[in-house]
């Protein structure tokens, strides 16, 4: 969801992409789809200003039916068990440091933080998904953070995708200080007002996804994602003073598919 360290993304994406070739040699029947391209989004949770990075796409069937749906802005997992439309696995996130010159003010700064967690989403019979997920950050913040989501999704096939859905993100106490409050000492640096941010609802929002083939082998996939910061996040003399309420994600990838079924 938010700003991410691209070496280490990619890293991670590679491994990804390493991991469906083995599979497809192994079963001879799954078919993949993934991509890689540009995303902006907020250079810090609550910042004024954008900061660009990768935007990957790994996308899997092994059953002969369409490719399973995941939605764009959501964190990269997969499921590891699968019962009655619901599905449970892990979380993974990451989030980058927020130092003083990011912001324009000497503030604390918050290192960069790895997060860990898991999710649980259901599928409805009608073209709903719900998905709710939970990480804890190791190191940086060390705060946990979740987004509860919901996807209403228009497909035909693997031809074209069009998803919409609402979002609302939660962070406990260690997650909102971190990005948030003001200590003493970084009061008396600024000039701000000292401010404590207790956990709870932080920002409300929206996100939507683009799918289409030009090809069987060649798509363009794009998301946008809009969040309002609110309650104590809004009220920080932080985000007042130096930031935004308004938090703006974006991004955009050529597609290719392959394995089974693609000409």
């Amino acid at each position: 969801m938010n700003r991410r360290i691209a070496s280490l993304t990619i890293l991670a994406a590679a491994a990804c992409a390493a991991a469906p070739v083995a599979a497809q040699d192994r079963d001879g029947g799954d078919r993949w789809r993934v991509g890689v391209g540009p995303q902006l989004t907020p250079s810090y949770p609550g910042a004024d200003t954008l900061s660009l990075g990768p935007f990957f796409v790994v996308d899997r069937s092994d059953d002969g039916g369409p490719l399973e749906f995941e939605a764009p802005d959501e964190s990269t997992g997969f499921a590891v068990l699968e019962t009655g439309g619901f599905a449970f696995g892990p979380s993974i996130g990451f989030e980058g440091s927020r130092k003083p010159e990011d912001v324009g003010a000497a503030v604390d700064e918050v290192g960069f933080t790895f997060e860990l967690g898991g999710f649980v989403e259901y599928r409805f019979d009608a073209p709903v998904r719900l998905r709710l997920e939970a990480r804890r950050g190791l190191g940086g913040h060390k705060g946990w953070v979740g987004v509860a989501s919901a996807d209403y999704i228009l497909r035909e096939g693997d031809k074209w995708l069009f998803s919409a859905g609402p979002r609302v993100t939660l962070a406990d106490e260690s997650y909102h200080e971190a990005y948030f409050g003001v200590s003493p000492a970084a009061a008396a640096r600024t000039g701000l007002p000292e401010y404590g941010s207790d956990g709870g609802v932080h920002a409300v929002g929206a996100a939507a996804g683009y799918l289409t083939q030009l090809s069987p082998r060649w798509g363009i996939y794009g998301y946008v994602r809009y969040d309002r910061l609110v309650g104590a996040a809004a009220d920080s003399p932080l985000v007042r003073s130096y930031g935004s309420r308004d938090q703006f994600f974006g991004g955009a990838t050529l597609t290719y598919s392959f394995g089974r079924g693609i000409d």
